[in-house]
């Protein structure tokens, strides 16, 4: 998921942590960059192998425009 809306970046952490799903939300200080703006967009990450579930969660809960269209998935490192 990647937004501006600190409100939708909140929800979001509260759906996953009551479901268990470890996340992560990269870029939370980048307003520091672009002088408390909001125009850089914060992402927030999940385990890949709920990746599916969690996409799930947030349609559910109305943050489906919020939604890449195909999910960014880390590069295989073997």
């Amino acid at each position: 998921m990647r937004t501006n809306n600190a409100v939708s970046v909140s929800f979001a952490e509260a759906l996953l942590t009551e479901q268990g799903i470890v996340h992560f939300v990269a870029d939370l200080h980048m307003s520091i960059v672009d002088g408390s703006l909001g125009i850089l967009p914060r992402r927030i990450m999940v385990d890949g192998d709920r990746l599916e579930q969690a996409r799930q969660l947030m349609r559910d809960a109305g943050l489906g425009e919020e939604l890449p269209d195909k999910p960014v998935r880390p590069v295989d490192q073997s």
